[in-house]
């Protein structure tokens, strides 16, 4: 029994002094950030407006950052190995519950983005394929059996058409978007001829424009969107306006904890304005210490991909997996400041949702496990 507990102490020793802990620290405590927000955002409307506990919202945030966490250092502690191993099995397994979505999922403001299974909490299937898809395209691109390595390019752009047109049939461009530009920047850094990268980004933007044309009733709200975006006067901005209002009001210190109005004016204020919340109680400041965090986490990864002699297929997921991290908080935080149409999309780490803290943690842990530095004789 002693031995064993010895060679546990050891394994949690040797993961202590392999992996990078400023990466690792600087997603536990944007994941700490998010429950605290959690509780300023959630607690003033749950009693009034849903007839439920006060901390109905914050307990539940609070059990989906414990369980994050643990994701987070699971995936951490596996052998690279063993996520090479199950990589395939899981992308399958999370596609096939994107494929369900749009034949028994649960519709959400006209959007079925949702599944419930009964047997488990409803969630949002997209949010846990997308570190997957990433893991799968790296591997595509990279792989060495084939003879020309356009056919690899191809291959990898059936597999986010795809995805695309699953989320496009819910319809979700905002994440289509999303995955597309990764894709986008991974297929860019694996070294394509410029002229072909230049091709598929032309025929995917036309493509795109296609469908919307083609399905106007499915994705007419897009044209809705962008008309309110670019004239505030042709439609409802109500949310963003008020958004922007709350930034203003909060200024560069904020009105203080608890102080703020926006999570009382707007639904789901503490998932798709949680920027806009954060401004107006904190202050701009603040948020720029935020941006700044998601900036360090980049510089980190990247840092790791330009210096060391791992893998091309750890470097270039790493790129991917870095990207859809950030393009996505920056997509959110242009949302709430009105430089983008809205996408409804989540904050990394800091929105209220079950989904996107376990598809943040899973993208997290995957980066951790990529960084750690390889095994030495310390222990």
């Amino acid at each position: 029994m002693s031995k064993l507990s010895n060679q546990k102490l050891r394994k949690i020793i040797s993961w202590w002094n392999l992996i990078d802990k400023q990466i690792f620290f600087s997603f536990l405590f944007l994941l700490l950030l998010g429950l605290f927000f959690s509780f300023s955002s959630t607690s003033p409307i749950v009693g009034d407006k849903l007839n439920k506990e006060t901390y109905f919202f914050f307990i539940r945030h609070l059990t989906y950052v414990l369980i994050s966490i643990f994701i987070i250092i699971f995936i951490s502690f596996q052998k690279k190995e063993f996520i090479d191993k199950y990589l395939l099995a899981i992308f399958l397994v999370t596609l096939f519950f994107l494929i369900l979505v749009p034949l028994m999922g649960t519709e959400v403001k006209g959007s079925k983005r949702w599944l419930d299974l009964k047997i488990l909490p409803r969630f949002q299937p997209i949010e846990l394929i997308k570190p997957f898809f990433i893991l799968l395209v790296a591997k595509v691109i990279l792989n060495q059996k084939t003879k020309n390595i356009y056919f690899n390019y191809l291959f990898s752009f059936l597999i986010l058409s795809v995805l695309g047109f699953l989320l496009i049939l819910q319809p979700d461009l905002g994440q289509t978007l999303l995955i597309s530009t990764t894709w986008i920047s991974i297929v860019f850094v694996s070294g394509v001829n410029l002229i072909y990268f230049i091709f598929f980004a032309l025929f995917f933007l036309s493509a795109i424009t296609l469908i919307v044309f083609l399905f106007p009733a499915k994705l007419g709200y897009i044209f809705l969107r962008l008309k309110t975006f670019l004239d505030p006067s042709k439609g409802d901005n109500f949310q963003s306006q008020k958004a922007i209002e709350a930034i203003k009001q909060g200024g560069l210190t904020g009105e203080g904890l608890g102080e703020g109005i926006l999570k009382e004016r707007i639904p789901e204020a503490h998932t798709d304005y949680i920027i806009s919340v954060i401004s107006e109680e904190f202050g701009i400041i603040f948020v720029l210490f935020i941006i700044f965090i998601y900036l360090f986490i980049a510089f980190k990864v990247f840092n790791k991909v330009f210096t060391s002699n791992k893998s091309d297929f750890i470097k270039l997921s790493l790129v991917g997996l870095t990207t859809i991290l950030i393009l996505q908080a920056f997509i959110h935080i242009g949302v709430n400041i009105r430089l983008l149409p809205t996408t409804g999309m989540t904050m990394p780490f800091l929105s209220y949702g079950g989904s996107s803290l376990i598809g943040t943690s899973l993208i997290s842990g995957i980066i951790i496990n990529f960084t750690k530095k390889e095994k030495t004789n310390l222990i």
